[in-house]
């Protein structure tokens, strides 16, 4: 049996859009709006007023962060087509986030169902992936990983340069399928 090539996903900002959650508590918590040009080039707590930066740092660790978030466009379609073809695992960075492991997990059973669970990796360094390809939007993840690493595009990394870089889920599929 021919081995298949094995391609591992992150989840946030790549299959969910947790920019939109950052969003969302902003304007709950400061009645102010955090906008993508804001964010151009920075991450979402350097991209808001002084006293409202470490509130922003603690969103991630606040239970139901990662509940619910908007699955980012065609991801669906096209891991469905991609699992299909190859060995798709998804390589998150939940140690860094305790509360996130169970909105994660039910978050792929829910929009990525034909993803098993035992596809699942819940790291810290992702450098520990046997992967062909591995598509995160964060470049230091590519750092120490065997295969090639794809930067998915997201406003905090527009100025990292050295990466294949993709802007979108059909991007992504124009080149694996």
């Amino acid at each position: 049996m021919e081995k298949k090539t094995r391609i591992a996903v992150d989840m946030d900002e790549v299959m969910a859009d947790s920019i939109a959650r950052f969003q969302e508590w902003y304007g709950r918590d400061f009645q102010r709006e955090l906008t993508l040009e804001s964010l151009h080039g920075r991450n979402a707590a350097d991209a808001v007023a002084p006293e409202h930066q470490a509130a922003l740092r603690a969103y991630p660790n606040a239970p139901g962060f990662f509940k619910d978030l908007p699955v980012m466009a065609d991801s669906q379609q096209v891991l469905r087509q991609m699992s299909e073809r190859y060995e798709l695992f998804i390589a998150t960075a939940a140690m860094e986030f305790s509360n996130s492991f169970l909105d994660k997990y039910n978050w792929l059973q829910q929009h990525f169902p034909f993803i098993p669970w035992s596809h699942y990796v819940f790291c810290g360094d992702k450098s520990i992936i046997n992967a062909d390809f591995l598509i995160d939007d964060n470049a230091y993840n590519f750092d120490h990983f065997r295969g090639e690493g794809i930067l998915f595009n997201a406003p905090h990394n527009v100025h990292k340069t050295g990466y294949r870089r993709v802007h979108s889920w059909q991007e992504i599929a124009g080149i694996f399928l």
